[in-house]
């Protein structure tokens, strides 16, 4: 077990930042890495024009990678914001208008699993009208995602980097899976543990697999402190990636770490290349 028995994919929006967005998946392949997921990569707008969609996908095809985990728009993300999904107003709108277009374009590539971030509390509304607002746009998001054949995922992140973020434990980001899949009968809403966001809130990793894996339809993983790769910190990794598997999970882990002050093409010499190929 290990290292060895896990699927990994890169996370292109963290690692190969040096280059432009249309070299990374080719960075990525010659690394020795075939699947990646990417973060919404046009932050400025949710409907970006067919021919970017389209410069993408042949990135993606002629490096010979698999676009495998997509965000949804979610704002400027590095940066403020958390999410537009339960945000009010324009925000709100621009999610709606990028779900199908980023369903589609998953569809385009073989997407396994749409990302939705909740997004940040806005001071001077109502807690529970955000919820509310939350709710439908991730039943609209979860319908998008099932005709094509792809998972929803809901993420909790930490509230020492995300203050505003309502979703800061493994039972928060749980609750709201229950409740798309209660309002949706669909059953394709599930939960993206992030083994980093989960240690810097100081929950209990080992507890929060035990309890959760079988609701888990994606895990992602940096070390703590630091954000960097497996052993630059002093998460257990390896070890909570075993339990992962006892537990049954046997999805797809995403490297989602800093490179630190070197390339990201060195960032993975803590794994062997021929573990790296996403099966």
């Amino acid at each position: 077990m290990g290292f060895s028995d896990q699927r990994f994919d890169v996370n292109l929006s963290i690692l190969f930042t040096e280059l432009p967005l249309l070299e990374r998946p080719a960075a990525a392949a010659a690394a020795g890495f075939t699947a990646v997921e990417l973060w919404w990569p046009w932050i400025e707008t949710p409907t970006p024009a067919q021919t970017e969609l389209d410069a993408l996908k042949k990135a993606l095809d002629d490096a010979g990678t698999r676009l495998v985990g997509l965000n949804f728009y979610a704002g400027r993300l590095p940066g403020p914001d958390r999410g537009a999904l339960s945000l009010p107003g324009e925000e709100s709108d621009r999610f709606r208008a990028n779900i199908d277009v980023a369903a589609d374009f998953a569809a385009s590539v073989g997407c396994e699993a749409l990302n939705a971030l909740y997004g940040n509390r806005v001071e001077g509304v109502d807690a529970a009208a955000q919820d509310e607002l939350a709710l439908e746009n991730l039943v609209l998001a979860a319908r998008a995602a099932d005709r094509i054949g792809a998972t929803l995922l809901i993420e909790t992140l930490n509230d020492t980097e995300s203050p505003l973020y309502p979703l800061v434990s493994a039972p928060a980001g749980v609750e709201v899976v229950d409740r798309v899949n209660e309002a949706t009968g669909l059953g394709n809403a599930t939960f993206l543990l992030d083994l980093y966001h989960l240690s810097m809130n100081g929950e209990d990793l080992s507890q929060v697999i035990k309890t959760y894996a079988a609701k888990t339809g994606h895990v992602q993983i940096a070390d703590n402190p630091g954000r960097g790769a497996p052993g630059t910190g002093s998460l257990p990794l390896e070890r909570l990636l075993d339990e992962l598997t006892e537990a049954g999970y046997d999805g797809r882990v995403g490297l989602e770490y800093k490179p630190g002050d070197r390339p990201s093409a060195e960032a993975f010499d803590w794994l062997p290349a021929e573990h790296r190929p996403a099966r």
